[in-house]
Parts: structure tokens; C-alpha cells; sequence
């Protein structure tokens, strides 16, 4: 496991070494809709979701029009996005759930009970999650969080920077956010995502073109396995 000065400049170089662009802008910043696009956003490049997201506020009136929708038709604005139609009924799922409990579509009283309470209060709904939780907070409550779904923490494992077997989001982020400033809590969210998705996938992960090669353990072990197997590839054969 790397120390923590070596956490540091990987997770500079991750700054530095992806492309970020500035915070979504088609998410408003009600906390219902940083819920809605939190659903759209996890596990998925950012470039996408906000397409999916922008579809959804062009496509429909309002979002009890999106809550009485069938998922197909929902499904449809989020094409593109990995597990559409599992993200189209969480969506409606959730639209429900905060009519049932608000009678309204307006979460914004919980900005008076603070980030914790709120935070508790959110991940009470069926369809939220540790990333929406998180993402909210970050965006809605301006607090030091980081949303990590389950590309994001791959990436954290394979580069050494969490344990392999760290699966509790509340024990990596602890050992996170300590060196991640609070103004950077999206870009890095951001630059997880990107490498997850351009280079460190779940399977055959493109470590030799991965900008973090140099300093990630697993980028390190695939580059001694392709030496080793080349080696013995060439190695002359007996006479």
C-alpha cells in the first residue's frame, strides 16, 4: 500500500493526467435534481449522463410527468447509459417515494436539518444509494464528500490507494478525503469515472495506455507479466 506522500501524487497525477470539464450544468440545483441525476450519473462517464439527464427535463413537463411515465418511456431517454432500463425504474421508483412522503416533488426543507441528518434521511428511499447520498451532498449541501460508485473504487483498488478488499464506501472515503481538498471532490469523482471506463475496465484493462501506469500497482504487475511472457517468447531454442 502506498504512503500516504505516494497517495498524494497519484492522486495529483489523476488530477492532472485526465480531462475534467467544469461541473455539470444541466443538473439544477434543487437536491431532487441532483437525485434524479445522481441516478443517471453513477457508473457512468459523466459526458453521458449529462446528455441522459438533459433528454429527460427537454422531453417531459415536469417530474410528475416523468413519475406516471411508463419505464420504457423513460428507458428511452437513457439510452446510451449502462443498465438503462434498471435506471429508468429507479428513477420512477424514487419520483414515487418522494411524492408519497413530501406530497410535493421539493426536497429543499432538508437543507435546514443540515448535511448528516439529511444525508440519513436520504438514504432511507428505496432508490437511493451511497452515490446519490454522497453526490448530493457534495453538490447540494456543498460538503466534503466523495461520490464513488463501483467503477470509481476498481480504480481506487487497482492503483493501491484502498485495500483490494475494501468494500465499505464509508471506510474508503475516510481514508480519502483526507487528501483530497474539498474543492477537488468532483474533478476526482470525474477522473475516476473517465479512467474506469477509457482504460481500468472490469476486464482486459488497458493498463499500458492508462495515463497512471507508471504509478499503479496493477499497471505494474500487467507490465512484469507482458515482459515475462515475452521473454520467454523469444527466448532461442535449442540445438
Amino acid at each position: 500500500m502506498p504512503t500516504t506522500i505516494n497517495k498524494q501524487r497519484i492522486l495529483s497525477q489523476l488530477l492532472n493526467g485526465t480531462k475534467s470539464k467544469s461541473p455539470t450544468a444541466t443538473a439544477a440545483n434543487s437536491i431532487l435534481s441532483q437525485f434524479a441525476y445522481a441516478i443517471c450519473r453513477e457508473g457512468a462517464v459523466p459526458e453521458m449522463a449529462d446528455q441522459a439527464y438533459q433528454r429527460l427535463v427537454d422531453r417531459f413537463f415536469d417530474w410528475n410527468e416523468i413519475r406516471v411515465s411508463s419505464p420504457r418511456e423513460i428507458q428511452e431517454m437513457l439510452d446510451g447509459l449502462p443498465h438503462a432500463e434498471d435506471r429508468a425504474v429507479r428513477l420512477i421508483r424514487m419520483l414515487q417515494e418522494v411524492f408519497e412522503t413530501t406530497f410535493s416533488f421539493d426536497l429543499e426543507s432538508l437543507i435546514k436539518k443540515g448535511a448528516k441528518p439529511a444525508a440519513k434521511h436520504l438514504a432511507r428511499y428505496e432508490a437511493s444509494s451511497d452515490f446519490a447520498v454522497n453526490w448530493i451532498m457534495l453538490k447540494s449541501f456543498d460538503a466534503h464528500s466523495l461520490p464513488l460508485d463501483e467503477p470509481s473504487t476498481r480504480v481506487l483498488q487497482r492503483l493501491g490507494l484502498i485495500d483490494q478488499a475494501s468494500s465499505e464506501p464509508d471506510a474508503v472515503r475516510e481514508g480519502l478525503e483526507s487528501l483530497v481538498p474539498k474543492s477537488k471532490g468532483h474533478q476526482i469523482a470525474d477522473s475516476l469515472t473517465v479512467i474506469a471506463h477509457e482504460y481500468c475496465t472490469e476486464r482486459d484493462p488497458a493498463c499500458g495506455r492508462c495515463p497512471l501506469h507508471l504509478d499503479c500497482v496493477t499497471g505494474q504487475q500487467h507490465a512484469r507479466t507482458a515482459r515475462s511472457v515475452s521473454s520467454r517468447g523469444h527466448r532461442p531454442k535449442p540445438r
